[in-house]
């Protein structure tokens, strides 16, 4: 069985957003120490038969949530939407 998780958000910053990074929320992971776990994972965001590919680069913050970097930009449609842990 694949886990899955939540997109929350993209990386953003005062003035800038980051299309090509996420952060991710898992249901079971609420902890930094478990987060650490899934560091350099792949995970895809399906988009019917084409998925686009990324891999959890780094922690982030202490309640569990992780940021992952993806090969090509996020749509805006995702944000709230299930992603699956491959690999």
């Amino acid at each position: 069985m694949a886990l899955h998780g939540i997109i929350v958000n993209y990386r953003v910053g005062p003035k800038t957003q980051r299309n090509k990074e996420c952060l991710l929320r898992f249901p079971d992971v609420k902890s930094r120490e478990e987060a650490s776990r899934l560091i350099g994972r792949k995970v895809a965001w399906p988009v019917g038969e084409r998925k686009i590919i990324g891999k959890i680069v780094a922690v982030h913050g202490n309640k569990g949530l992780v940021r992952a970097k993806f090969r090509k930009g996020v749509p805006g449609q995702a944000l709230g939407s299930l992603i699956e842990l491959v690999g």
